[in-house]
């Protein structure tokens, strides 16, 4: 517990995202101190694979499944996480002992092995993006495990997850399996990646959160499956401990930042910007824009199966009574991923050059009233809820001779905008209740005009919080409670301040015509990649 009148002022909230790595420092009142940013490689390309006797194989001849392949540099991750801690601290002239605690928050799914005497990883992070797992998740749902899979889990059996990307690592490189078996190479998310690293190799463990998106965890027993890893193929030895989101990960080495720092909060990126947002009670809803679009639906204790392809999973948890590193019983989520929502806006600039910087979308898009009949599918990487469609493609329909640059930017983030609709509506099916308000957060939640058409084709206000960075800001919170630098439940709702509210002002038969052209749209993306 931090003692009053001590000297600690702030908590350091590492936030390792998909495109970047972030280190934020927050005091008392939950407001952002000082931040440092860096960005990192993105390796990208297509393949086409095919699934046979002996596992996932490369396919030269076109004969198999075409799929995208997003894969990161871990020892770019860690380097780019430890400069913004340490520039962070040096910019905002805080010293290391001044620090309470770190929080800890990650992009999840994305699957990283690494030795564990050495600490080197023995392949690139497979992004949780990558579709390399495709025909290995098309085999597994042949073999018919896919209820007792969705009943333990909460997950569908899809590429996105840790699982298939473990499964295609062990069939490809050789030898691996018996190493993994033999307890020499460790397995985790990003989170345990970085919890390992920065406590010098002490301490292998993720949280509840992170644990859950592994097609691994039994969400209700709040613990590895046995029968799962036996149905999966992953051998028990690799996996880490699994902890509270609130609670202690082990301490930070003097020589990374300057003085032993306890690590008390770690959490996967939506359920830490859910906590972040104040999202604790029954019906309460928020949406991340980050290179996703991810919502959390809250159900409480009760954990609600999706019929509409969502997926329910656990909030942050806190310890137990009387046992501090075994996780307490939980509330739930319905989740919906959209795969694709900021990183549009980056192929925009990137790949089609029609901006130069991300910042130039929303100007552009205001120059014209409407998309000029222009609808976009941004399907770069499949689609996640509610099709969960990997073989799917981007789709750009309704060009005419008339069709400008700025047709194409205002129909970007008319996209963004109904891929979240899509979900929203499912959410509200499946939990059996309308949402009064969207809570919003994340970088592209800066674009008014989004946030406008967000509002227009949900029918609903959509909040804006001062705070956009409400991910990291949750991973402070829960370390901050763990120590005691925050007193309490109390703090996230002191924390949260909703900066502008924004009003739906689209009429209805208009609202209802534009759902329906997108829907029309989606069928059309559909399967795109699968070979015939």
């Amino acid at each position: 517990m931090t003692a009053p009148g001590s000297q600690k002022t702030c908590i350091l909230a590492l936030d390792q995202g998909t495109t970047s790595s972030r280190a934020i420092l927050f005091d008392r009142r939950g407001v952002p101190l000082a931040t440092a940013q860096q960005e990192f490689p993105q390796i990208t390309r297509s393949e086409w694979l095919r699934t046979g006797s002996g596992g996932t194989q490369a396919s030269a001849d076109g004969d198999g499944e075409e799929v995208a392949i997003v894969e990161h540099d871990p020892e770019a991750i860690w380097q780019s996480q430890l400069f913004c801690a340490r520039s962070v601290l040096e910019s905002s002239g805080t010293s290391p002992e001044q620090v309470a605690a770190i929080g800890i928050t990650n992009q999840r799914e994305t699957t990283i092995l690494w030795d564990r005497v050495t600490g080197r990883p023995v392949a690139p992070a497979i992004v949780w993006q990558s579709r390399v797992s495709a025909a290995i998740c098309s085999s597994l749902r042949a073999q018919g495990i896919e209820d007792t899979v969705r009943r333990r889990t909460g997950l569908l059996i899809d590429p996105y997850f840790s699982a298939t990307k473990i499964i295609h690592l062990l069939e490809t490189l050789p030898g691996l399996r018996s190493r993994c078996e033999a307890g020499e190479i460790l397995f985790g998310t990003v989170d345990t990646f970085l919890i390992w690293r920065l406590t010098g190799g002490r301490v292998h463990a993720t949280d509840v959160t992170n644990a859950s998106r592994t097609l691994l965890f039994d969400i209700h027993q709040l613990d590895w499956s046995d029968e799962l890893c036996r149905l999966f193929g992953v051998p028990r030895a690799m996996l880490p401990e699994v902890r509270p989101s609130s609670g202690s990960f082990g301490e930070a080495d003097a020589a990374w930042l300057g003085a032993s720092i306890p690590i008390a909060g770690c959490a996967g990126d939506q359920e830490a910007a859910a906590f972040g947002q104040g999202c604790v009670r029954p019906g309460d809803a928020k949406t991340t824009y980050g290179t996703g679009a991810f919502l959390m639906f809250s159900t409480g204790s009760k954990p609600v199966a999706s019929r509409h392809g969502l997926l329910t999973t656990p909030a942050c948890t806190f310890p137990s009574s009387g046992e501090t590193d075994r996780p307490a019983a939980t509330d739930y989520f319905l989740e919906g991923s959209v795969f694709v929502a900021g990183s549009l806006v980056g192929w925009l600039r990137d790949g089609l050059g029609i901006i130069a910087h991300a910042h130039e979308i929303e100007p552009l898009a205001r120059r014209v009233e409407d998309s000029g009949g222009v609808m976009i599918v941004p399907a770069l990487t499949g689609l996640g809820a509610p099709q969960w469609d990997p073989f799917a493609r981007g789709l750009i329909i309704g060009l005419s001779r008339a069709t400008s640059r700025a047709h194409i930017a205002r129909a970007a983030l008319e996209s963004i905008a109904l891929s979240v609709a899509d979900v929203v509506s499912c959410m509200q099916q499946d939990a059996g209740g309308s949402l009064g308000r969207l809570r919003v957060d994340g970088g592209a939640s800066r674009n008014d005009l989004l946030m406008q058409m967000q509002a227009d084709v949900l029918g609903l206000p959509v909040e804006r919080p001062m705070v956009l960075e409400t991910t990291s800001l949750g991973a402070a919170l829960l370390a901050g409670m763990a120590t005691g630098f925050f007193p309490g439940p109390a703090a996230v709702h002191e924390a949260r301040r909703v900066e502008r509210v924004f009003e739906p002002s689209m009429a209805e038969q208009a609202r209802t015509r534009l759902l329906d052209r997108w829907q029309n749209a989606v069928e059309r993306s559909r399967g795109w990649a699968r070979q015939a």
